[in-house]
């Protein structure tokens, strides 16, 4: 059997299944949420939101964002829906209604798809987010495209430049998981099973985002391409210098295993790695909602101090964060 094909001799796959009765397939399951009028099925979907829209999309390209090797299609398609949700959580948005996008090879098994489209509405269902429409199409590699709708209902959006100085710098989530994670099933191995999955499907904190914003947060990024990384973001779009106390960031054991084996600086995983999709946000003093970890304050930039991110005071000598197109 070809290994990239996922099919068995005989087995149905897409060049054998048309692109109508695919879909069928895909869509027939699923229950709308009565802010949608229109479903899937018309030109567009139709639906409702509470204040203004709020609106991100995500690409997951195989051999760059997940390998079939590693991960099942219902992990694909739960991380797919998983790191775009967590967009609209660090706006302080309630998730609406998403459509999502296909590209795959003829010669993939239509069972892929079936399994990969479990993922995604067990994920969306965890979310509180609905499926009402999305497109397939042939591509060299499974290329999956969603686009997620939030609305504010009533509340500002929360942007990465509300940091002020004086405020604390707060997390909610994992930090080096999934990171951890990459690093073992980069070196063939299956554990510490706990990291291997937050790469495979990461768990954003669902809900953190509105309450954070219910809370007061002036500033909140989802923390994606590495917490130096996008903490980065919040200094430069603030006009701040954001500085983190090591001994407050926590190094959980999957991520303790991982670095030991590696004869690592667990930090490296902690402050460097993305992936996990936490939520980190800039509060006032006191306003920290529960489950908050505060790492670090905000300040003024001194007289020919650079906008950044510091720890304990300095640059960070280790890995900054996944940059795109470099690595």
């Amino acid at each position: 059997m070809d290994p990239s094909s996922d099919a068995a001799p005989g087995q149905e796959t897409l060049a054998t299944t048309s692109e109508f009765g695919l879909i069928e397939q895909i869509t027939q399951p699923l229950v709308m949420s009565p802010a949608v009028s229109v479903g899937p099925g018309d030109d567009a979907a139709v639906y409702l939101v509470n204040g203004s829209a709020v609106t991100s999309t995500d690409l997951l390209v195989e051999g760059v964002h997940f390998k079939r090797e590693w991960s099942t299609a219902e992990q694909v398609g739960r991380k797919a829906v998983a790191v775009n949700v967590a967009d609209l959580e660090a706006m302080g948005a309630r998730p609406v209604a998403m459509v999502v996008a296909l590209g795959a090879p003829g010669e993939l098994a239509t069972s892929w798809v079936r399994e990969f489209s479990t993922g995604v509405r067990s994920e969306a269902e965890a979310a509180g987010i609905v499926l009402v429409g999305g497109d397939t199409t042939a591509a060299r590699d499974i290329t999956v495209c969603i686009t997620v709708i939030g609305e504010t209902a009533g509340r500002t959006p929360v942007l990465r430049s509300g940091a002020a100085s004086g405020q604390v710098v707060a997390v909610r989530g994992r930090l080096g998981w999934a990171a951890a994670g990459l690093a073992a099933l980069g070196r063939g191995f299956r554990s510490p099973r706990a990291a291997v999955d937050a790469q495979r499907c990461p768990q954003p904190p669902y809900g953190a985002g509105r309450e954070a914003a219910e809370a007061g947060a002036t500033a909140m990024i989802d923390v994606s391409d590495g917490l130096l990384a996008d903490l980065g973001h919040i200094a430069r779009a603030s006009g701040m210098v954001i500085d983190l106390d090591s001994a407050r960031v926590e190094v959980d054991e999957p991520v303790a295993t991982v670095a030991a084996a590696l004869g690592s600086d667990p930090l490296e995983l902690v402050l460097g790695g993305g992936e996990d999709h936490a939520l980190a946000a800039c509060f006032e003093v006191g306003d920290v909602p529960d489950g908050w970890q505060v790492l670090g304050r905000v300040r003024e930039p001194e007289q020919d101090e650079e906008v950044g991110v510091l720890v304990d005071g300095r640059v960070w000598q280790g890995q900054q964060g996944w940059q795109h197109f470099r690595g």
